[in-house]
């Protein structure tokens, strides 16, 4: 009885764990705020606004409204030039990824796709349709269904291997949108700076307004290069590697699924993408599980007496 007991109590937990797995996969992951790029863009502006306050500079010396819709105006104006409007949006959504965290759990997708691979072993290709219609992911729906409808081995890995590729095409087109603004934002500072100086030329009659013109007029200067080093060319390199990281999960989407379309052990497929995870830190147990999972532990037995 007490075996039956807690046989049952073994069953009761995998299938609430299952069912909470299935929940996390249809939220998808939540967006959280990126530290990384917070905490850099804090430290790098501090460091620049502290070195000012340090040499006896005042921040209101660099605050000029007309300098900053110079740059502003000017980089963005270039930008839109460059760039055809599906590309700008694109970039536009992925600006939001920079300060925001998306980026998917590789382990908890690698549980999830052997969970299919021992669905399947069970009850064969076409029991995964039901998971399928609720995958959230798109990337991860299609493969799915060209599983469930049969699709050869080949022409599957050719067909999600295109889309892998144009995706991949598309987020380094928006990442590069960035690198030109980067690019830009320099030279329309030095076009603000010389405006600027155009205007104390016309004052040097009043010596004492030429010595503040000339500071004022280099400020588009410290916005153009400001701008450039500290949000245009750092959000490119993360937009390159949130690319980087998708193009990883797509791989890793792909080579499951054909892998259950192969039919290997669950067990040999899992350690097979184990690979894709290699970089993120192992999560640690939540404390209301390991109660669970003492509570669930039979006594040791004792010696019998001699």
């Amino acid at each position: 009885m007490a075996k039956e007991a807690a046989g049952d109590k073994n069953q009761e937990s995998k299938q609430g764990s299952k069912q909470e797995s299935k929940k996390e996969t249809k939220k998808g992951p939540g967006a959280k705020p990126d530290l990384s790029t917070i905490l850099g863009f804090v430290l790098a502006l501090g460091g620049i606004l502290g070195g000012l306050l340090i040499e006896g500079g005042k921040i209101g010396d660099i605050l000029q409204f007309t300098a900053g819709m110079i740059v502003m105006g000017g980089t963005i104006g270039a930008v839109m030039i460059a760039t055809p409007l599906n590309v700008l949006k694109g970039a536009a959504s992925r600006l939001v990824g920079v300060f925001l965290d998306k980026s998917p759990s590789f382990t908890s997708l690698i549980d999830l796709l052997v969970g299919y691979a021992t669905k399947a072993r069970k009850s064969g290709l076409v029991g995964l349709e039901e998971d399928a219609q609720e995958s959230p992911d798109p990337f991860l729906k299609k493969a799915l269904m060209l599983v469930v409808d049969g699709t050869d081995l080949q022409e599957l890995r050719n067909m999600l291997e295109i889309d892998i590729t144009l995706d991949e095409a598309h987020g380094e087109a928006e990442a590069k949108v960035f690198e030109s603004a980067g690019g830009f934002s320099p030279t329309v500072g030095i076009i603000g700076a010389v405006l600027g100086l155009i205007q104390v030329m016309k004052n040097l009659a009043n010596i004492d307004e030429v010595g503040h013109g000339i500071a004022v007029s280099f400020v588009a200067t410290v916005y153009g290069v400001g701008v450039a080093n500290l949000l245009f060319l750092p959000a490119a390199a993360k937009i390159k590697a949130h690319v980087h990281r998708e193009t990883q999960r797509k791989e890793m989407i792909l080579e499951a699924v054909c892998a259950i379309i192969e039919g290997l052990n669950p067990k040999l497929i899992k350690s097979k993408l184990e690979g894709y995870a290699y970089s993120e830190p192992v999560a640690k147990p939540k404390k209301d599980k390991v109660e669970k999972d003492k509570g669930t532990e039979q006594p040791a037995q004792a010696p019998a007496a001699t």
